[in-house]
């Protein structure tokens, strides 16, 4: 289960850069936030994944 979260997190941290590039070239702040909160997004969904791992290991 792993293997396709880190792929999903790879793609939304490459959209993510993709748009903040956009960003910067047409001096857009709308975007800038828009990639920023991609990012974050991936990354937590990284750490829920983990979380629910844990607590489901403890519970079996």
């Amino acid at each position: 289960m792993l293997i396709p979260i880190l792929i999903f997190d790879v793609a939304l941290v490459a959209w993510s850069l993709h748009l903040m590039q956009s960003a910067l070239e047409r001096q857009e702040f709308s975007l800038m936030l828009a990639g920023t909160l991609v990012g974050a997004s991936a990354a937590a969904m990284l750490v829920v994944y983990f979380i629910i791992n844990s607590c489901l290991g403890r519970l079996v």
